[in-house]
């Protein structure tokens, strides 16, 4: 008997050793994408067939790969091919929001029972994109992203290759330019490589070529407008400004004399905070009865305190739905949410509230509101003008209920002064700068210099959060330390299982308030752990978040941002960053 207990714990001790050990190999894992081959091929017809080769190294186990292509107005993608050489690729393709998703699932057998793991793996990928190519009246024109800035890891280097249909007067430009090695053309084809490409940054191809090169180019976009001038001009001021801003960046270390000195001063007087008797490491519970949009404007925004964002628009949605002013309702078949208008009593909200609604209820039909036909919607220039008119009238209203709880917790001096530092400073640097532009004296570069360090450092100032050289009051101090607390406890889930929630009520106020501050997904997932019969709650804040409804609102947002401001079909061609393509992807 006593042999068995002891095979037993044994038994149990390896099966533990052996879960932990798996643990640490995941949290271990790493890929690299250590280059990759664009092959771009323009037909006369107008239709871009586009060869992609990524070059993975995996460390640890994935499942497989993804990659996102966007795609602008009028744009199709079609005959998506996938392959791989070093694993057994199997691809699930969706497309939704403007944007085309493929995942590929890569196994390291062909039964695709096993999954890949410390491993080189080459994807290829292969389509054929319409409308990208823009025939004006008097050029043809590619403006296509290499590389896009949505990947999740950068790229060791990017050798492309582009093929025209024709070998005579094309021109072709690649930005930026310091990621460029080498580069060539024999006239019909052009061969570029660069180096490493970081996360978070593109690379961009503009190709100008003859209109006589394109015959019945019914796969092209047509412009009825001369547009080489102003492609030219775009990119001459594209790259001018990138070549700015990289100068800027190199001389941010160099400071001015006078405005660091009174921002050190103002940090001193202004912005060191008081003292509070106050140790606490997190919060369980709600700190103060303050609604989420309110808990947004001022816990969220460090940029500006007491000007609420997207997220405090969401978790006053989810507020409302949570007390019966709003029904979230959800179609069984294809799992598109609605809004239910029908039972709206005014008599009891907010201002904000009211304008919230207001924003919303012009796109119902019959009182409903369909979340996934918003972004449609939206995408009207006047229903975007409409909408954005209306989330402006929120954000003032909101901004009017912080106003007494913003004076009362938080002493703006400070942040005024820095302000005001950095305005006044500006002005003075491009004073300074002109003058020693102007001057034959050799001291005029030490004035160019200085009028340089004094723009970047006030430009600087003006991006910084208010509450650096802004302090909280005593009160106010608080206030925020409870509420960041109260985040910190609600996006670390081994907190939350030293205490769950003892109802499901908390659990909501959490998920409602976490959307607020920002940390909503850690709490969902914190839920799914810790309430084992999640799915029988038929609640429509659950329903809000498991089927997507921040992305729908937040890609509906981006529309109408979009859509109120348009711009012309040429009048951003040229400009970096303006291109077909691009995109991302990562691993899973």
């Amino acid at each position: 008997m006593d042999r068995n207990k002891g095979f037993i714990t044994i038994l149990i001790f390896l099966t533990l050793f052996l879960a932990i050990s798996t643990a640490s190999a995941d949290d271990d894992k790493s890929y690299t994408i250590d280059q990759a081959f664009i092959d771009l091929t323009v037909g006369s017809s107008g239709l871009l067939h586009v060869d992609e080769q990524f070059d993975y190294t995996f460390k640890g186990s994935y499942n497989g790969v993804y990659r996102d292509i966007p795609l602008k107005s009028g744009e199709k993608i079609d005959n998506i091919k996938v392959s791989a050489v070093g694993a057994y690729p199997v691809l699930q393709e969706s497309e939704e929001n403007g944007q085309k998703h493929l995942k590929i699932y890569l196994y390291s057998d062909e039964a695709h029972t096993k999954k890949i793991h410390d491993c080189s793996v080459s994807v290829f990928i292969s389509y054929d994109m319409k409308n990208v190519v823009t025939l004006f009246n008097d050029v043809g024109a590619l403006q296509y992203k290499i590389w896009g800035d949505e990947w999740d890891v950068g790229v060791g280097k990017v050798i492309t290759s582009i093929t025209l249909p024709g070998d005579k007067n094309n021109t072709y430009y690649l930005n930026p330019d310091e990621y460029t090695v080498d580069k060539n053309s024999n006239g019909s084809t052009i061969v570029a490589e660069t180096t490493s490409i970081p996360k978070g940054e593109m690379y961009e191809a503009l190709v100008l070529m003859p209109l006589t090169d394109f015959k019945d180019a019914t796969y092209a976009k047509h412009v009825n407008e001369d547009g080489k001038d102003k492609i030219l001009k775009n990119l001459n001021d594209s790259i001018s400004s990138r070549n700015f801003w990289n100068t800027t960046y190199l001389i941010l270390g160099l400071l001015s004399i006078l405005s660091p000195i009174g921002v050190i001063f103002t940090y001193l007087k202004y912005g060191r905070e008081p003292k509070v008797d106050y140790d606490g490491i997190y919060e369980r519970d709600l700190p103060s009865n303050d609604s989420p949009e309110v808990i947004n404007a001022i816990i969220d925004n460090k940029n500006s305190i007491g000007t609420p964002n997207m997220k405090g628009f969401q978790a006053s949605i989810m507020n409302l739905i949570d007390r019966g002013v709003l029904h979230m309702n959800i179609e069984s078949d294809n799992k598109d949410l609605f809004i239910d208008f029908s039972n709206v009593d005014n008599s009891d909200l907010s201002l904000s509230e009211k304008s919230l609604i207001n924003a919303l209820y012009p796109f119902a039909e019959n009182e409903i509101l369909n979340l996934s036909s918003l972004n449609d919607k939206l995408s009207s220039k006047t229903n975007a003008k409409s909408f954005q008119e209306d989330y402006g009238t929120w954000l003032d209203h909101v901004k009017n209920e912080c106003g007494d709880k913003k004076s009362q917790y938080f002493d703006d001096r400070g942040s005024t002064l820095i302000s005001a530092i950095g305005f006044l400073g500006l002005a003075f640097g491009v004073i300074i700068a002109i003058l020693g532009f102007i001057t034959e004296l050799g001291n005029g570069f030490v004035s160019v210099l200085g009028g340089g360090f004094l723009i970047v450092f006030s430009l600087a100032l003006m991006f910084v959060p208010e509450d650096i050289f802004g302090r909280w009051t005593k009160e106010g101090r608080l206030f925020y330390l409870k509420w960041s607390n109260f985040r910190k406890f609600l996006k670390d889930n081994s907190l939350i299982k030293e205490h769950p929630p003892e109802s499901i009520v908390i659990w909501k106020k959490y998920l409602i308030y976490g959307t607020a501050l920002g940390v909503a997904d850690e709490v969902f997932k914190s839920m799914k752990l810790h309430v084992s019969n999640i799915s029988d709650y038929d609640d429509g804040i659950f329903l809000y978040h498991y089927y997507g409804g921040y992305y729908v609102f937040n890609q509906a947002f981006k529309t109408s941002e979009s859509a109120a401001n348009p711009s012309s079909d040429s009048g951003g061609f040229g400009g970096f960053g303006g291109g077909s393509g691009g995109g991302g992807g990562g691993a899973f």
